[in-house]
């Protein structure tokens, strides 16, 4: 066993003083702490279950739309075109954009080598780890999102005009729908990269395109009320260090 703090060894543990609080007392905070950070988990539940009821509503909208009956079955690499040209010169007037499992996220590491390579992704466009698409690092530039770049490694895709509705499509990759489509490409050791190339084999099962936009209308609202649990999830979690710092105030 060691000490959960890091860096502190359990010599310096043991060395510790702490104030020590008649019983009455202790039992007093203990009670207050029990009872306030049940609270906390549960209203941290409770976020944690809109955001799987966000899951079920995406995936919903795209099994509706998938059960118009003028769905065509189409070869990803038919109504998808790919990005490849670097942004150029002008990469510095960008924020490196990654994917994650949890869709678009600010990249961890900063730019590399030959930064004018880094792709351009702006709204509509759909971006994927290679290395990562099978458990789900997939990710969209939405209304409202920033226009950043992305690495040259990574697969940046648009729908093509008249075919296919960007949004909707990033939620049906995402879906058990692109998941199986996805998985079924898949050779060779997991970690295998799959290009656009692997990816343009696959078929998709394509409802007309005003049927994708009316269902894209409606996943327009996934982005924001995400956001806003995601903000509440982060205020939760600060709240059990700053119950602690107030039970144990003089």
């Amino acid at each position: 066993m060691g000490a959960t703090v890091p860096g502190l060894s359990r010599e310096d543990l043991e060395t510790l003083s702490i104030p020590l609080l008649p019983l009455p007392k202790q039992r007093e905070i203990a009670a207050f702490l029990k009872a306030q950070l049940g609270e906390v988990e549960a209203a941290r539940q409770s976020a944690l279950h809109q955001t799987r009821e966000l899951l079920s509503f995406a995936n919903a909208t795209v099994r509706d739309s998938l059960n118009h009956p003028e769905t065509q079955t189409r070869s990803l690499g038919d109504v998808l075109d790919e990005v490849r040209a670097g942004v150029g010169t002008g990469w510095a007037e960008f924020p490196v954009l990654g994917a994650t499992r949890g869709g678009l996220a600010l990249a961890k590491e900063p730019v590399g080598k030959n930064p004018e390579r880094y792709k351009p992704v702006q709204r509509g466009s759909v971006f994927y780890n290679p290395m990562r698409i099978l458990i789900g690092s997939i990710a969209m530039v939405d209304d409202g999102d920033t226009p950043g770049i992305t690495s040259p490694d990574y697969v940046v895709l648009r729908g093509r005009e008249g075919l296919v509705d960007s949004r909707w499509f990033y939620y049906w990759l995402r879906s058990p729908y692109g998941e199986h489509c996805i998985a079924s490409l898949a050779r060779g050791a997991v970690r295998e990269r799959m290009l656009f190339n692997r990816l343009a084999e696959g078929e998709i099962t394509l409802p007309p395109l005003h049927v994708q936009q009316a269902g894209s209308q409606a996943l327009a609202e996934i982005r924001p009320l995400k956001t806003h649990i995601e903000k509440q999830l982060r205020e939760i979690e600060r709240l059990p260090a700053r119950l602690l710092a107030q039970a144990f105030q003089e």
